[in-house]
């Protein structure tokens, strides 16, 4: 099993990103597939969430209206979304996968990918 998240860069206030989540080794419509991202001197967080299975999301309060999760079974890749990005999204972002696709943001996670930075700055 292997993620490999990538996609990020430096973006303006307002604008927009979408990192990328490129699964092998599994399906991921089998799985749970979460975004995590680490800020610097800050706790992970966890950001969104799709269930492969029945493609249901989940969100953190405070990226809700602005980023969007998603697969696609053909490549088996998850994307993030990001709209209308503020400093405060400034993180390493990780993808992290799991076997038990009701799994939610909260729960253990058996696979992570490597991350990808993500600045947001003028």
């Amino acid at each position: 099993v292997q993620l490999q998240a990538y996609g990020g860069g430096l973006v303006q206030p307002g604008g927009s990103l979408r990192l990328s989540c490129a699964a092998s080794g599994f399906p991921v419509n089998d799985y749970a597939i979460g975004w995590y991202r680490q800020a610097p001197g800050k706790e992970r967080e966890g950001v969104a969430n799709i269930n492969g299975y029945d493609g249901s999301t989940q969100y953190a309060d405070s990226v809700k209206g602005r980023f969007t999760i998603s697969l696609d079974r053909v490549t088996n890749t998850v994307y993030l979304q990001m709209n209308s990005l503020k400093p405060d999204d400034t993180a390493v972002y990780y993808c992290a996968a799991d076997p038990d696709y009701y799994s939610d943001l909260d729960d253990p996670r058996d696979y992570w990918g490597q991350g990808t930075q993500v600045t947001v700055s003028s």
